[in-house]
């Protein structure tokens, strides 16, 4: 839209333009007129975002406190966090369900978070960052009882080089094949796991653990 309106104001300072306004002034001053209303109008919104976002946050933070209180109630903590996110722009919309998502999975609400999680990780207006983050929750949380055809394919993704959830998708990987009965494949993640530098180091204390701990074929 910026384009359209430099072209606009580069053609009315040009002679063509000058001899177009001699014989069509009028066409041209509405013209002019409908720019000025669509630049105002652009700013306008622009300035309605930014209110939106500075509510949405202020929402966030005031309902996040209240949350970390000792006592505080976590299932209408939630339930805020879903009134904010129906209402707020795409960033905090996203943060709020996945703020809603882990209080309702610490107050026994597995369904219920594990909604919040698969929506977040279908938004396509969500950051890839999230999504995966959505989808890692939703696979750890979902172990239990999710199909575990559905929470391989789901993990999958996120072991790919360079994603930044690799190493904790990598271990429930691993997971997921000692509930299914693959050991060999499990010690063999964990172990690679353990044994690469760019795992943070609690982690790799933990994978090579665990693949110690796992009974021989």
């Amino acid at each position: 839209m910026p384009d359209i309106f430099d072209e606009v104001r580069e053609d009315l300072r040009a002679e063509r333009a000058r001899q177009l306004g001699l014989r069509y002034g009028g066409i041209l001053a509405a013209v002019a007129l409908l720019a000025l209303v669509a630049v105002g109008g652009w700013q306008g919104w622009r300035w309605y975002q930014t209110r939106e976002s500075e509510a949405a946050a202020n929402a966030f933070l005031i309902v996040h406190r209240e949350a970390e209180r000792p006592g505080a109630d976590l299932k209408a903590a939630a339930a805020r966090f879903d009134d904010i996110a129906a209402q707020a722009p795409d960033g905090y919309r996203v943060l709020a369900r996945l703020r809603a998502a882990a209080l309702k999975s610490e107050t026994g609400d597995l369904p219920g978070a594990l909604a919040e999680w698969d929506a977040v990780a279908g938004d396509s207006a969500a950051d890839a960052l999230y999504r995966d983050l959505a989808s890692l929750n939703w696979v750890l949380h979902g172990l239990d009882t999710q199909d575990p055809a559905m929470l391989v394919a789901r993990i999958t993704p996120l072991t790919a080089e360079g994603n930044p959830w690799r190493a904790s998708a990598r271990e429930l990987q691993a997971l997921i094949a000692v509930r299914q009965g693959r050991g060999d494949e499990a010690r063999r993640i964990l172990e690679a796991l353990a044994a690469d530098p760019a795992t943070p180091q609690a982690m790799r204390d933990r994978a090579a653990r665990v693949a110690a701990g796992l009974p021989n074929a």
